[in-house]
This record gives structure tokens, sequence and C-alpha cells, in this order.
């Protein structure tokens, strides 16, 4: 049975476009194609593909993916092996890098020089400074902690009104993007989480993918940050998680 390029996007959770580079670098060339040149897979390229999808969940580059799949001499479970430390210790350095920014990402407005009214004016009635003792106390050795604290004690009244003026904007525009029913994979969504990175970067501190990965997982898995993004409509923590993902996904093929 042959298979549309569409049809193993669907099945396979992936984009039509990365199916399109896997073919154009060798990994997973269809097996056929119809007279006009269009892709048909074939169940031992679904089995294929499977195969290599598992190995990208567990962190392989696409080259040595490639040797996985094609080497009959290769080891399978040597690669796994070395893959499986390798993975145990990213997970150990991201937990405490995710932490660290967790209580940073809290704690960002510590060393905001303006006056009560001032600072009325650009937060409201939110308090910029709710988690600063508790952010400094446990994680002010921190490199990511220093990065924010040094950027924000520099802003201006001018730069935290242009920050909340950003975050406004990306927050009702991604609101509405839920609500119309825009799946969180679509080129819009996953615009709007490189979008909700590249601020984080611009205003506090860089911010990789496999970070912002880190990231996705709290705004679900912490109360206080779902709550946040589920206040802007139901399902969006979620809906966020997964465009981050899926913009994640897409820069590291």
């Amino acid at each position: 049975m042959h298979h549309s390029v569409g049809q193993v996007a669907g099945f396979a959770g992936v984009t039509v476009r990365t199916l399109h580079h896997y073919d154009a670098i060798g990994i997973l060339p269809p097996s056929a194609r119809t007279p006009t040149g269009h892709r048909r897979y074939t169940d031992a390229d679904l089995d294929r593909l499977q195969r290599l999808l598992f190995y990208r969940e567990l962190g392989f580059p696409l080259d040595e993916i490639a040797t996985l799949l094609d080497d009959p001499d290769t080891d399978p479970a040597d690669h796994l092996r070395r893959q499986r430390d390798l993975l145990a210790a990213r997970i150990d350095r991201l937990q405490k890098m995710a932490a660290a920014v967790r209580h940073a990402l809290e704690a960002r407005m510590t060393g905001i020089d303006l006056t009560p009214e001032e600072r009325f004016e650009v937060f409201g009635d939110k308090d910029p400074d709710r988690y600063a003792d508790e952010a400094a106390r446990r994680w002010g050795g921190t490199d990511t902690y220093a990065e924010s604290a040094r950027r924000t004690s520099r802003y201006t009244k001018e730069d935290w009104q242009r920050i909340k003026s950003e975050t406004d904007a990306w927050e009702a525009r991604y609101a509405a993007l839920v609500a119309a029913g825009t799946g969180p994979e679509s080129d819009a969504a996953t615009a709007l989480a490189e979008e909700h990175r590249r601020h984080i970067g611009a205003w506090y501190f860089d911010c990789p993918y496999e970070l912002h990965v880190c990231f996705a997982d709290m705004y679900v898995s912490d109360e206080r940050f779902r709550a946040y993004y589920d206040g802007m409509g139901e399902g969006v923590a979620e809906h966020l998680r997964a465009a981050i993902r899926a913009n994640a996904g897409r820069h590291a093929e």
C-alpha cells in the first residue's frame, strides 16, 4: 500500500516540510513516486520513519540516525547506552538550569528603579518584586539570574512600558489564535512561540531552544504558570507548550 506525504505526516505527527527534508538529505526517501513526481511511501518506509523518530526523540543527530538505520554492522545497543549516559547528564544540567531560570523569571523585575507611582502605572496591581527575596536567596549565584538582574537593573520606566506593551500584544494574539482553533504545530503558532523565545532573549537572558522547551513544560506542570497562561484563555498553557516543542523541533532539523 502506498501513502501520500500528507497521510504519512498525519500518521507520524510530523510536518510535510519535515518529510521533504528527510527526503532531501537521503535519510527517508520515498520508495515510489507518481508519474507527476509526488512522493508515495510504503509500509516499509513507515517502519523506517518510526525508527527514525524514535532515535530522534532520544536526541541522536540525523547523521548518526542514518548510520543506525543503514549500517548492518552497527550495534544499536552500544549507541543507545552511550546516548542514555549523555541524556542523563543533559537532563541533570537542564533541570538545574530550568529551576534557576524559573526563579529568575519570577524575580525578573529585581532592581527596577521606579517610584511607587511609576510601578503602579506600568504594572498595575501586580507586584513585580513578589518573589525577589526568595529568588535572590536561592538562585542569586547562577549566571542566568545574574544576567537577568544585570539587564533589568538598567531599564527605565520607558523600557518596562515597552516590555509590557510587547507582552500584552503577544498574549492577545496568542489567545486569539487558540480561540480560533489554530493547531499548535501550525506556522502561525510556532511563529508566535519563536517570538516568545526571542522576547526572553532580547530582554532578560539567552534562551536556547532546549531551555525554552523546559519553560514550556513548567507552564503546564507549575500551577502558577498554568494559571497565568490559562488566564489568557482555556487551554492556552497546553497549547503553548505544544507550540514551543514544535518550534524547537523545526529548528533542530
